[in-house]
């Protein structure tokens, strides 16, 4: 239901709210003296703020001295939170309403602000709201995943719906307890073409999600700046820096218990502002704000809201849930199979043997080194005698120097179109393993056919039973393209979120590179997403049955798809005890099929370390050893000695004694969309110690 001043009346004037929480009141119309410092929202995100900047945006400006005081992290320069968009219409829909707002005020700091908007309130269920603001006047991207249509009135919802006039805000109220969820009358709402900003008060400092990073499960709201945009980088660098998937999704359990969601279905480019008030403020570069806001109320209620828009998860085959054994490093099909043979007189359980690029001919897709790796055909019909299963490796990149009619990957690429290219209109040329390289589209409308070519014509000479596939941020060797990108708003964008110093295009594809659907400055991170979409669709034709691909890019509604590694973790303690975050934070994501590198990929573990990790990797959803090359031995457990020996192969035939409860738990996700590992709090939201334990 909507608030009576929104119903009764449909006038403009709307419902001013209050936030009656017991961390801050938030004033509708405050002045710079009396902005409590928790509600500083940053007027200059960009560094180098000077007093005059900060003026010409016509916001506040915190004097240095007093800044000191409260630590470097209080923005200098603030919102006085009285401009931005008015509500000039307001109509009830079948759904919900409709809303028209028009700026009243100074506009945004970069330009070509979108003077008149469109705001869509659906009220999909009792416990689901769709907010969508939007530009009537001209599209712009949206998110194409799959989600659920709104067809059917509903009477009754847990929540109420309510805004403000001017400064234009809307707030979410639960029913129940009239505890404010979603408050967006703070700050300043901004849409420009290219930067969208908007904030809302938080219920209380109990907060989880917005990956993909490497934090604690409970996230710090002094102050930090977390970023969204799919990148190729080491796994731990993911503590201070965007990584390689994008989750804008949160869960906050309230002081009374009670949980509530929020998920902004936007790809663009962001940054995710925590403050103490405690607040969240969004900007992103592109797109639209299309939000969904659940009202729970338990945590797993959250998440099964949260899936039923996003996509349950895969069901994944009863071998997938085995253990794995894996190393960049197998340099011939002898090495490979002395690992298989050891695992076997230790006694320790394997399901499946996997291979890195090792086994590829000049690291090529779609080829194995018929020297090194002789006899992969007949090797693999060999596991599968002995019920084992095997996974090799794919990356999206593919070599483009073989010369015409010499690698059938490429060329039949290029008869299908089906590669991404530059503005210009000319095939963007990259630099991977195999060396110059294009990239597939997988939102083509031919890249469906083109994959399931090369998968079932390389699948009839090795007949692997999974898939993995790496680098498909996407990662790129050169910045853009090898002869650079052009000079463009989308190449370098007037506000650039806190990645790094680095420019969008670095380590990946020019920005301007066009898709069927957009450029890569509104898709980028949907790559892995669409190669995880297309690479399970292929394998479910050419098997007929239920298969895993393995992917690092995720985005929501990839785990309906596929599941995840943590990517390149270190043989470090640190990294061992920040895996267990990283896997809840999956779940909630609702990609419940994740596990770290079990002992670290990078630098050379250590007996007791992996000893240790092995025990605790055993009950990973996904459990995998793995390392590279560059470590001075490998560290599949025959090869550690006697102490690792031990500790696998006692804790593998326990998790090997818990398989038929863990299916029926992936069974439960894959149907209900519940998670599969959880945090103590699931279990007990009125326990507040539970709320910030995730090691247990």
């Amino acid at each position: 239901v909507f608030s009576h001043a929104c119903m009764a009346q449909r006038r403009i004037a709307g419902l001013v709210l209050l936030l009656h929480v017991s961390i801050v009141e938030v004033d509708s119309n405050p002045s710079c003296a009396n902005v409590p410092v928790p509600l500083r929202f940053d007027c200059h995100p960009e560094q180098n703020a000077t007093e005059s900047n900060c003026q010409l945006r016509g916001c506040c400006w915190l004097a240095l001295d007093e800044k000191s005081l409260h630590g470097e992290a209080v923005p200098f320069c603030f919102y006085p939170g009285d401009s931005g968009y008015r509500v000039t219409d307001l109509q009830s829909t079948k759904f919900g309403l409709n809303a028209s707002l028009k700026l009243d005020s100074q506009g945004g700091p970069y330009g070509n602000d979108v003077k008149r908007l469109a705001m869509m309130v659906v009220m999909e269920t009792e416990t689901r709201l769709h907010v969508k603001i939007f530009d009537p006047s001209s599209e712009r991207f949206e998110v194409p995943i799959p989600t659920p249509p709104s067809n059917h009135k509903v009477f009754q919802t847990s929540y109420t719906v309510g805004y403000t006039e001017y400064p234009f805000g809307f707030s979410v109220t639960r029913n129940s307890t009239n505890t404010v969820v979603f408050n967006s009358s703070v700050g300043r709402f901004i849409f420009e073409d290219q930067f969208l900003q908007i904030s809302s008060i938080l219920p209380s400092f109990h907060l989880y999600g917005l990956g993909e990073h490497v934090a604690p499960l409970k996230l710090d709201l002094n102050w930090k700046v977390m970023s969204l945009f799919a990148r190729d980088r080491l796994t731990p660098e993911g503590e201070t820096h965007n990584l390689y998937g994008v989750h804008p999704f949160y869960l906050n359990i309230e002081n009374d218990g009670n949980a509530n969601g929020v998920f902004l279905l936007n790809s663009n480019a962001m940054d995710i502002v925590l403050q103490p008030a405690p607040a969240i403020t969004y900007r992103t570069i592109g797109g639209i704000l299309d939000f969904y806001i659940f009202l729970g109320p338990t945590p797993g209620d959250v998440i099964q809201q949260y899936t039923e828009v996003i996509g349950r998860t895969f069901m994944p085959p009863y071998w997938g849930l085995g253990f794995h054994l894996c190393r960049w490093g197998y340099r011939s099909l002898d090495s490979t199979r002395e690992v298989v043979r050891a695992m076997q007189l230790a006694g320790i359980p394997q399901d499946t043997q996997w291979n890195d690029i090792d086994y590829m001919d000049g690291s090529r897709d779609f080829t194995y080194n018929n020297y090194t790796f002789a006899g992969l055909p007949e090797f693999v019909e060999e596991l599968h005698r002995n019920g084992m299963h095997y996974v090799v490796i794919l990356d999206p990149g593919i070599s483009n120097s073989q010369g015409a009619g010499n690698y059938p990957p490429y060329d039949d690429g290029i008869k299908m179109d089906i590669f991404i290219k530059k503005a210009s209109g000319e095939l963007l040329v990259g630099r991977v393993w195999p060396g110059l390289t294009s990239f597939p589209d997988f939102f083509h409308p031919s890249a469906d056919e083109y994959w399931l070519e090369q998968i079932k014509t390389f699948h009839k000479k090795v007949p692997f039973d999974g898939l993995w596939i790496d680098m498909n941020e996407v990662s790129n060797f050169v910045n853009g393209d090898v002869v650079g990108c052009p000079s463009s708003t989308l190449e370098t964008p007037p506000y650039k979120p806190y990645m790094d110093n680095s420019q969008l295009y670095d380590g990946t594809l020019c920005m301007t590179a066009k898709t069927a659907i957009s450029t890569q400055y509104n898709v980028h991170s949907l790559y892995g997403y669409s190669e995880t979409v297309s690479t399970m669709k292929v394998l479910k034709t050419i098997l007929g049955k239920r298969s895993i691909v393995i992917s690092r890019s995720t985005y929501p509604n990839s785990g309906q798809h596929g599941g995840h590694w943590l990517g390149d973790n270190k043989s470090a303690w640190p990294d061992l005890y920040l895996s267990i975050p990283g896997i809840l934070n999956f779940n909630l994501f609702g990609i419940p099929f994740v596990g770290a590198d079990i002992c670290g990929f990078q630098l050379t573990t250590t007996v007791e370390l992996c000893a240790r990790w092995m025990q605790l990797g055993a009950f990973y959803p996904f459990s995998r050893n793995h390392n590279t090359k560059d470590t001075l031995q490998a560290q599949d457990p025959p090869s550690l000695g006697s102490l690792v020996v031990n500790a696998s192969r006692s804790a593998l035939l326990t998790r090997y004694s818990l398989l038929p409860y863990l299916y029926t738990l992936f069974h439960e996700a894959h149907v209900t969309g519940m998670t599969v590992a959880r945090p103590l709090l699931f279990e007990s939201v009125f326990c507040s110690g539970y709320f910030a334990i995730w090691s247990k």
